[in-house]
């Protein structure tokens, strides 16, 4: 529910540009996807500590949990140092992906406003991280759901203006996003410093300084899970830069396959977060039977509730896209198309999400980064351009969206086979504590 209250500040922006002009819905494709590559690879670095800080509880270690937040203050410190630059001056992601000259100015301005809300974004993922690891998530989750209706009516109001506030278009957007973050971050900050739950792992004390043998440990998992996400979001929002050469009507009609697609995966990054804590909790208290329960009922629940939402999209894709689209029939049209592919690929995306969790939790970090790298680097977004450009087996370019989600989906089913005999691998090698 708290994820797919976060999500749904994209969702309720893309129906908000829909309705304001389709050049919004255009320029919020191609921004949106360039802030949540890097939103979303920052954002893996910080939550890549849950399975530490999970298994430092599970051993009764409390205090060097504490401790272990404070020094992640510092990652989050070199997260922000990386991310605003490149969200503030994009200018050279836009020319290298040839967006069309009349969408950069909008793209840059939007991003420009939305940047400012990294920084309280990464501590609130922190804090929310933290809770994740104590198995204590539901203030989180009650946080985002009120945090989405702040956002919404502010979205709504400075998009449109009214009540002597001018009309800011797609910017006004992104600074209802921003307050809204400020406001997440701050009450985050208020629970850790007077909630009793924080106390025994003495989290609210003096900051040391930077201890380079912890720091190191975060790399190890943070950095290779950091570049991972990376791989796999770039793979996933290149798309729409790509997409964006097609003109308006195909990239306002990914913008919404996009936002739907997702949305569906904040089910298997919730189960990921949730059987991941649960088997690094066991792993760490040294119940090594308990952590191969948890982790083959999230498998379980992966594989079912991932088909019954692709046979869902399938069924529903016209309304579905209309409900998206409203009366523009170019859009609605291509975007049903679109939806039909969007079910398989939510499919494959969730197996493999899932298993790459929980080889979180057993360490396994940088053979995931190698496979992202070669199949939706590779085979998803390299095969998808080919297809779309250029032209394979004696074909000419499709010149389609299609080209692409049908790519993806390919690329993500085999990443998924691979992830699953990693995952199989390291169970059977990993060594019982004790």
């Amino acid at each position: 529910m708290g994820q797919l209250a976060t999500m749904a500040f994209g969702v309720a922006d893309t129906v908000i540009a829909g309705r304001y002009a389709p050049e919004a819905l255009a320029t919020l494709s191609v921004s949106w996807a360039i802030f949540i590559s890097i939103f979303v690879a920052l954002q893996g670095m910080v939550q890549a500590q849950l399975p530490v800080w999970a298994q430092l509880r599970g051993a009764g270690r409390k205090p060097e949990v504490g401790y272990s937040v404070r020094q992640a203050a510092y990652l989050c410190a070199a997260a922000m140092a990386v991310g605003l630059p490149i969200l503030m001056f994009p200018g050279v992601i836009l020319h290298w992906a040839e967006v069309p000259l009349e969408l950069r100015g909008q793209v840059q301005a939007y991003l420009g406003v939305l940047a400012l809300s990294l920084p309280p974004a990464l501590l609130f993922r922190s804090w929310s991280t933290l809770n994740q690891a104590l198995g204590k998530p539901l203030l989180v989750t009650w946080l985002q759901l009120a945090s989405l209706a702040v956002k919404v009516p502010l979205s709504i109001w400075f998009t449109f203006g009214g009540l002597g506030v001018p009309a800011m278009g797609l910017e006004g957007c992104a600074w209802a996003t921003v307050i809204v973050y400020y406001l997440l971050m701050l009450v985050a900050g208020w629970a850790l410093r007077a909630s009793p739950l924080y106390h025994p792992y003495r989290i609210w004390q003096r900051l040391e300084r930077p201890d380079w043998k912890v720091l190191r440990e975060f790399a190890r998992l943070g950095v290779p899970t950091a570049l991972a996400v990376m791989v796999e979001v770039t793979s996933f929002t290149l798309m729409a830069l790509f997409i964006a050469r097609l003109g308006t009507v195909a990239a306002a009609s990914h913008q919404i396959a996009a936002n739907l697609t997702a949305v569906l995966y904040m089910m298997p990054l919730s189960l990921g977060l949730a059987i991941s804590a649960r088997v690094s909790y066991w792993l760490g208290a040294g119940d090594d039977r308990q952590a191969r329960v948890a982790l083959r009922l999230g498998l379980k629940l992966a594989l079912g509730l991932a088909s019954a939402s692709a046979l869902l999209v399938a069924a529903g894709h016209g309304p579905l896209a209309r409900l998206y689209a409203g009366d523009n029939p170019e859009v609605v049209a291509t975007a049903a198309g679109l939806l039909l592919w969007v079910g398989l690929y939510h499919l494959a995306d969730a197996m493999q999400a899932l298993c790459v969790f929980l080889l979180r939790s057993f360490g396994v970090a940088m053979r995931p980064l190698l496979v992202y790298c070669v199949m939706l680097w590779g085979v998803g977004l390299g095969g998808g351009y080919l297809v779309a450009y250029k032209g394979v087996a004696g074909l000419g370019p499709l010149q389609s969206p299609t080209a692409f989600w049908s790519a993806g989906a390919l690329a993500l089913g085999l990443t998924a086979l691979i992830f699953t005999a990693l995952l199989w691998r390291a169970v059977k090698l990993h060594r019982p504590r004790g």
